[in-house]
């Protein structure tokens, strides 16, 4: 754990039990209720670092309003923007918390989020800790459900989710976020930590609200997100022993991509396990639909 902070009358701040970032770039729209379902926490132990990625809208202002008002938040503005990946490592290189967990100006956090994680970790002997979430639309109304995937699952997809906790260790063995990987940090970032033998548990309660909005990450850099993800995943995909769950892996990645034909991937998976590739035939007609139709302008 780092050194505790000094305050204004030069005493010392015991370091806090976890240790919240939240970067922002011209959040405005959402950032005030980000920061309210933050502060509503019934588990108080905790700083916010937020970070701002050089915000042009009224984001400074918000920020710093709301650290004016709450004495276990600090506010950084990046020299240049940095994106999403870099500016979670400048946040974290600030953190004085045993736990690590970071949110976006988007989305909401739960009232008992922090605590029931906490919690959690607390009386578990796990690294990583993740729970389900929803999500909802730009007007905040929920639109449906996710339910956190198993921690085998992580070679097929980002089993994570938005609502997590993680020993500081972590992120020192990481060494953070690759920042070349911005859309897919997080996804990187776990399929690390497994591959480094870190453990994960999953609590299966929805604790957080993840907003989609035609202004989103995930809505305008899909197909740049696709291709990062491909190579990353196959990296995880290889290391496992030949298998009919590899062969699955190999046939998921390559169906989960419509701007990319991965036919190598489909002939991995058949000479892994032939009956893995028949069994998922409508799959593979599916995927290849969906790509012609990208293809043609229509996805």
């Amino acid at each position: 754990m780092t050194d505790d902070m000094v305050d204004a009358e030069g005493g010392s701040l015991p370091a806090p039990a976890v240790s919240l970032v939240l970067p922002v770039y011209n959040g405005e729209r959402y950032l005030a209720e980000a920061l309210d379902s933050i502060f509503a926490q019934t588990f108080t132990d905790f700083e916010l670092i937020a970070v701002d990625d050089c915000s042009s809208d009224a984001t400074p202002r918000i920020l710093a309003d709301y650290a004016a008002r709450h004495p276990n938040m600090r506010v950084m503005r990046n020299a240049q923007n940095a994106k999403l990946p870099a500016t979670l490592n400048n946040g974290f290189r600030e953190a004085r918390g045993a736990w690590f967990s970071w949110t976006s100006d988007d989305n909401t956090l739960d009232p008992d989020m922090l605590g029931r994680l906490h919690a959690a970790a607390e009386a578990g002997d796990a690294d990583i800790y993740y729970a389900d979430f929803r999500f909802i639309d730009a007007d905040g109304e929920v639109t449906g459900s996710c339910r956190a995937g198993e921690p085998h699952e992580i070679v097929v997809g980002n089993p994570i989710g938005c609502s997590f906790l993680y020993r500081r260790e972590v992120d020192g063995a990481l060494g953070g976020y690759d920042e070349a990987l911005f859309g897919v940090e997080d996804y990187d970032f776990w399929l690390r930590a497994e591959r480094a033998g870190f453990r994960f548990e999953t609590i299966h309660e929805e604790l957080y609200s993840y907003r989609r909005h035609g202004g989103s990450l995930t809505s305008t850099r899909a197909k740049h997100i696709y291709g990062l993800s491909g190579p990353i995943m196959l990296q995880s995909i290889e290391q496992l022993p030949k298998s009919p769950w590899r062969a699955f892996a190999y046939l998921n990645l390559a169906t989960r991509d419509p701007y990319h034909l991965r036919w190598g991937l489909l002939r991995r998976a058949w000479r892994d396990h032939p009956p893995t590739v028949m069994g998922n035939l409508r799959k593979v007609a599916g995927w290849l639909r969906f790509a012609l139709s990208v293809r043609l302008g229509r996805g």
